[in-house]
């Protein structure tokens, strides 16, 4: 089991190593979901999702989450062949959590230096939660 703490973490880059674990049999929790980096500038991240949660229709979708939970385990199901029996028993393995749960409080998490944020050249960033909050979560 590794658990993965996405505070300060690019996304995209911590996203791919926790696809790799699962796809390798590994089951992956990721927790501070709200606190992962999305990178760029705020009017395009910002447009870019908005775009996301208006596409299709509410009878057909797609369904896209405004939860930061939900947003980062969608993010990882797209780095996963999710509609192959290997990928789906893979995104069965993922579990993302808001905050820290009380089960996961005291155990080691793992360290990805490669996706932390001060590898940036540039501060342009907006966190998880605070799209979140843009597209209408409720907490």
């Amino acid at each position: 089991m590794k658990i993965i703490d996405a505070k300060d973490l690019i996304i995209g880059r911590f996203a791919t190593i926790a696809a790799k674990q699962a796809l390798l049999g590994e089951e992956v929790i990721v927790i501070n979901c709200e606190k992962a980096i999305i990178t760029g500038g705020r009017p395009n991240i910002v447009e870019k999702f908005q775009r996301k949660r208006s596409m299709g229709t509410q009878a057909v979708g797609p369904f896209f989450p405004r939860s930061p939970d939900r947003i980062v385990k969608r993010i990882i199901r797209g780095m996963l062949p999710y509609k192959q029996p290997k990928g789906d028993a893979a995104f069965k393995r993922v579990k993302c959590y808001n905050g820290v749960p009380e089960a996961f409080e005291g155990k080691e998490s793992m360290q990805i230096k490669e996706a932390n944020v001060s590898k940036m050249p540039n501060l342009r960033y907006m966190t998880v939660g605070q799209v979140s909050k843009v597209l209408g979560n409720k907490q």
